[in-house]
């Protein structure tokens, strides 16, 4: 009974800290950030947030338990006047996932991720073989994730990477490099699977391309 009463009180303590704990637009931690829009929320718990005020979320946002959203190596450093993390709006982030800004990433509007979905835009550095590759200077690369994109569970968005309109992420792909709008990636690396034409709606990256070469002058 003692047991009974003691989970019911826990569970009743971790619900009311759940609903005393996001953070929402114009409570004392959304005022922190560079801008936080209206009706955005951050579930509780949260993961590791700083640089809040190098960081902008637009509005209604939902941002999962669990997730990372920083600006820098380090909280507190002067990082210049502008914002380096832009969420757009109507973005949803799934629990674990993590947003690591340093130099500048844009998410565009109306953007989801699944849940663990890791994007950065740093990298480790290895030039030196002498060197421990964490003691090296890492490389940075803007990221720029376009409206509408969908990012599959457990996928890795790394330095560099331009997604264009409403792109598909495979979850589990790793993503380097820039894609078009309307286009399905998928693996490790990823490479482009799918993508829409006007004129021949979806089709396989590799039927585009046997299309493209019956057509040419060269076949004809």
């Amino acid at each position: 009974m003692v047991s009974a009463l003691g989970n019911r009180l826990a569970a009743g303590l971790w619900g009311w800290l759940a609903r005393a704990g996001k953070v929402h637009a114009g409570s004392v931690t959304a005022r922190r950030f560079a801008a936080f829009g209206e009706g955005s929320t951050m579930a509780f718990p949260p993961g590791t947030v700083f640089g809040e005020r190098y960081i902008s979320v637009g509005a209604h946002v939902l941002i999962g338990a669990n997730v990372t959203i920083s600006a820098g190596f380090v909280p507190g450093l002067d990082l210049g006047p502008d914002t380096l993390v832009r969420i757009g709006s109507g973005v949803v982030l799934g629990r674990g996932s993590h947003v690591v800004g340093h130099r500048s990433i844009d998410i565009g509007d109306d953007v989801y991720t699944g849940p663990n979905v890791y994007i950065t835009d740093q990298n480790h550095g290895y030039d030196d073989p002498d060197v421990p590759i964490g003691k090296q200077w890492p490389s940075e690369a803007p990221v720029r994730i376009g409206p509408g994109c969908w990012i599959g569970t457990n996928a890795v968005i790394l330095p560099g990477t331009v997604l264009g309109r409403n792109v598909v992420v495979a979850a589990g792909s790793v993503v380097r490099g820039e894609f078009p709008d309307h286009c399905v990636v998928g693996g490790v690396p990823a490479k482009m699977l799918r993508r829409y034409a006007a004129e021949t709606g979806w089709a396989r990256v590799d039927s585009l391309q046997a299309q493209s070469r019956n057509a040419s002058p060269a076949n004809g």
